[in-house]
C-alpha cells in the first residue's frame, strides 16, 4: 500500500514557517544540499529541479504530493500555478479556485481522499508537503515523518501540528547529522493497541 509521508522542514523550536509564513530562515550546508538532491529529488519544487537540470530524472519514490492552500499560495503568488508539475498535485482547500489544469483543489473530507489515494494500485507514495492545519487532519494516516531540522530559533510561526493535545507515538528509524547542525530524521509511527 502506498505510504503518505510528512516531509517538513523544521526550526528548533518546532516551527514549519514564521507567523507570515516566511521560510528565507531555513539555510543548509552544500554537504547538506547535496543529500536532499540526491535522496529526495522528487519533492523539489519544479523550479528547483530546473535550476538544478534534474527535469529529466524519473522519479524514484513520489508521484502525488498533496498540501494546503498556505502551502499552495507562495508558488501563486510567484505566478507558479503548478509547483510540482512533476507531480499529479492535490490542494485542499474550501475556498481557492484552481488556477491551472494539473492542480486537482479538492474541497472535500481530506482523510477520505487520502485513504482513496493510499488505495490506489501504485509503487509510488504520497508526498505532505503541508501545512501545520492539514497535517493535524491526517495526522492518523501519516505512515512517515521525515524532519529536516534547521538550527535556527524563530520564537513563533506554524507549528508542524496545527492541533489541540492529542498525543501520537513515532518511532525513530534513522537520523542523518550534518556538521552544519542540520539533520534528517525518519520516524514511523507507534501503533496503539
Amino acid at each position: 500500500m502506498r505510504k503518505l509521508v510528512y516531509f517538513i522542514s523544521l526550526s528548533l523550536d518546532g516551527f514549519i514557517a514564521g507567523p507570515e509564513d516566511e521560510v528565507d530562515f531555513f539555510h543548509g550546508s552544500d554537504e547538506y544540499m547535496q543529500r536532499m538532491v540526491h535522496d529526495y529529488a522528487d519533492l523539489m519544487p519544479h523550479h528547483a529541479r530546473v535550476q538544478l537540470g534534474l527535469t529529466e530524472q524519473p522519479l524514484s519514490r513520489f508521484d502525488t504530493v498533496v498540501m494546503g492552500r498556505r502551502s499552495y499560495e507562495p508558488a501563486l503568488a510567484m505566478g507558479i500555478t503548478s509547483p510540482y508539475s512533476h507531480l499529479r498535485q492535490l490542494v485542499f482547500s474550501r475556498t481557492l479556485v484552481s488556477a491551472d489544469p494539473d492542480v486537482r483543489v479538492v474541497a472535500s473530507d481530506p482523510l477520505a481522499t487520502i485513504r482513496s489515494l493510499k488505495g490506489e494500485d501504485s509503487m509510488m507514495d504520497i508526498y505532505l508537503a503541508g501545512g501545520g492545519q492539514l497535517a493535524a487532519v491526517l495526522l492518523p494516516e501519516i505512515d512517515e515523518l521525515i524532519i529536516k531540522r534547521y538550527p535556527v530559533i524563530i520564537g513563533s510561526g506554524l507549528p508542524a501540528f496545527a492541533h489541540g493535545y492529542t498525543p501520537a507515538q513515532f518511532a525513530m528509524v534513522d537520523k542523518l547529522t550534518f556538521a552544519s547542525g542540520n539533520s534528517i530524521t525518519r520516524f514511523t509511527p507507534v501503533s496503539q493497541s
